[in-house]
């Protein structure tokens, strides 16, 4: 019944003496459909609910760790507020550094200093959506606690990835010498961004604001004592830092041979004021004329009190470089939109801002937005190449220019049937929907294949282009219609992200049944139209001057 049904459309459209109507009002739909495309937005790569969330809190640069541990009981508190006990199973914090360089390579968040926390928090398996409670925490911590600043980095392994290491999906770097000039335009250009929709947790992940005592030493004094600066430098270096960096000792353990690093270091606790530094001894390595090691040589020659002057003043509390150069990073990520439409709005600030760079000075987005962006284009890429080459087969496999170029018009359907469920189902672009893409146009071209080489052989042996094509869409109805549903109906617990991190590959399922919907309708339907006009064109010019050779040279 449904061939028949699917017959007399495509009659009707034949018979009626309207077909050119018909198949160019279908394509015009199906290419009008297309402009729903800039409407999905896009996505990297979808975001998936794992029942984790993964807080950063910065204090005030500087802050000691105890008051960091304790400004983090009190965040944990509040989050306990918004998150019913029912549905939290853990919440675990990791405050400061990390204990080795090691660690510190491989975390994703980071840390500058005690100021920094990550508290890690566990949802129970029947919980409420998780991006619901990241907006309320949001909102809430940065009003509770407005000397701190939070971000909300990704908890899943997919994005953990995809940020190459990055804590934020957006990296803007202000690359420059000249780091004053870089941090003002820095500040100036993070002022702006504030202004664009859906971009939060913006922060400066080089802060200005470290606490710095400096030390300025007179040259003349000491050197009347026998000190060189380099003297006081290293004197300063051992008492604060240990001798482990300037003359590494260890002893060596008879009972287990176990060797034990030795270090010379004055206790922490005892360096509570400006007083006990300015105590620190001094040593000597040489004697005043001598240019060398003297009888002086290893005393104390003074304090550095009596040496210098101690001043107040900030830092840089980390110094971050790229390809070698210093850089100034602006990290910023997504909340309520599309990373594609976050991304153009952040272009269109920094290009304009462009225009008061420092001399020298430049600026780089970075990031998981660039990735996405060469991705996407690579994918684009790819599919117009594969429809090229699928086309250029067929031109060799049917021997003609035209067939193949029939099989071709009828994939517009399908990608008007993608945009459309996109649309519907409020699903981005992203590269399982790409990739999707790209599996549909296989199907629906392999469909299209079977209508018009039925089409083609019934042609041959002797049928009017109208009777070939009508027999075309009722002959080949039941492959192309069970091929497609197949696919559609296996692809269906995919389009609906079942499972746990089914989120990640629902753009897939959907593009799929999308693009097949619309494409099999093109395929029986719009198909045999395009082939009975086409090859009825030919027919009709054949008669008029043109020789069989050149009849074929146009197929």
């Amino acid at each position: 019944m449904a061939s028949k049904g699917c017959a007399a459309v495509t009659s009707g459209c034949l018979k009626r003496r309207w077909p050119r109507r018909f198949a160019a009002g279908f394509l015009i739909v199906c290419i009008g459909s297309l402009t729903l495309v800039p409407f999905l937005g896009r996505d990297f790569f979808p975001q998936i609910d794992s029942g984790q969330i993964r807080l950063h809190m910065r204090a005030k640069t500087g802050t000691r760790i105890e008051q960091t541990a304790r400004l983090a009981d009190e965040i944990e508190n509040s989050i306990r507020t918004v998150i019913p006990a029912d549905q939290l199973m853990t919440i675990v914090d990791n405050i400061g550094l990390p204990t080795s360089g090691i660690n510190l390579s491989y975390s994703s968040s980071a840390p500058i200093g005690t100021a920094d926390a990550d508290i890690l928090i566990t949802l129970n398996a029947k919980h409420s959506p998780t991006v619901q409670y990241v907006k309320k925490l949001r909102q809430m911590l940065g009003e509770k606690f407005p000397a701190v600043t939070f971000s909300f980095l990704p908890a899943d392994m997919v994005s953990q990835i995809l940020n190459f290491g990055l804590p934020a999906p957006i990296d803007i770097q202000v690359v420059g010498n000249n780091l004053d000039d870089d941090r003002t335009f820095a500040d100036n250009l993070q002022a702006k961004l504030h202004g664009v929709e859906g971009l939060v947790d913006l922060r400066i992940q080089q802060p200005a604001d470290q606490p710095e005592i400096a030390i300025n030493v007179d040259r003349t004094k000491a050197l009347l004592a026998g000190l060189r600066q380099q003297d006081v430098a290293q004197s300063l270096l051992i008492a604060l830092s240990g001798s482990s960096q300037t003359s590494p000792n260890f002893w060596l353990n008879p009972q287990n041979g176990v060797s034990y690093p030795v270090m010379t270091e004055v206790p922490q606790y005892d360096i509570n004021s400006l007083q006990t530094l300015a105590n620190i001894p001094l040593s000597a390595t040489f004697t005043p004329g001598t240019g060398g090691s003297g009888s002086n040589a290893g005393g104390v020659n003074g304090i550095l009190g009596a040496m210098g002057t101690f001043t107040r003043t900030t830092q840089q509390a980390v110094v971050t470089h790229y390809n070698v150069q210093p850089v100034i990073d602006i990290y910023g990520s997504v909340q309520g939109r599309d990373l594609g439409g976050v991304a153009t709005d952040v272009t269109r600030i920094v290009d304009a801002a462009k225009a008061n760079l420092p001399r020298g000075a430049r600026v780089v987005i970075r990031g998981q937005v660039d990735t996405m962006q060469s991705s996407f284009n690579g994918l684009a890429m790819g599919i117009g190449f594969a429809v090229l080459l699928v086309y250029l087969l067929m031109v060799i496999n049917f021997q003609s220019w035209i067939d193949p170029l029939v099989i071709i018009c009828g994939l517009p359907g399908a990608m008007a049937g993608i945009a459309w469920m996109l649309f519907v189902t409020n699903t981005t672009l992203s590269v399982p929907a790409l990739t999707g893409a790209m599996m549909c146009i296989g199907v629906a071209t392999a469909n299209s294949i079977l209508v018009v080489s039925f089409a083609r052989e019934r042609l041959a042996q002797g049928m009017e282009p109208l009777q070939a094509a009508l027999a075309a869409g009722v002959g080949r109805f039941r492959p192309v219609l069970m091929t497609a549903l197949a696919m559609m109906i296996g692809m269906v617990p995919m389009a609906l992200g079942m499972g746990d991190g089914g989120e990640q590959n629902a753009p897939l399922g959907r593009a799929v049944i999308g693009g097949l919907m619309i494409g099999t309708v093109a395929t029986l339907m719009f198909l045999p139209v395009v082939f009975s006009v086409v090859h009825a064109w030919l027919a009709k010019r054949s008669p008029h001057g043109m020789t069989q050779a050149e009849l074929d040279i146009l197929k």
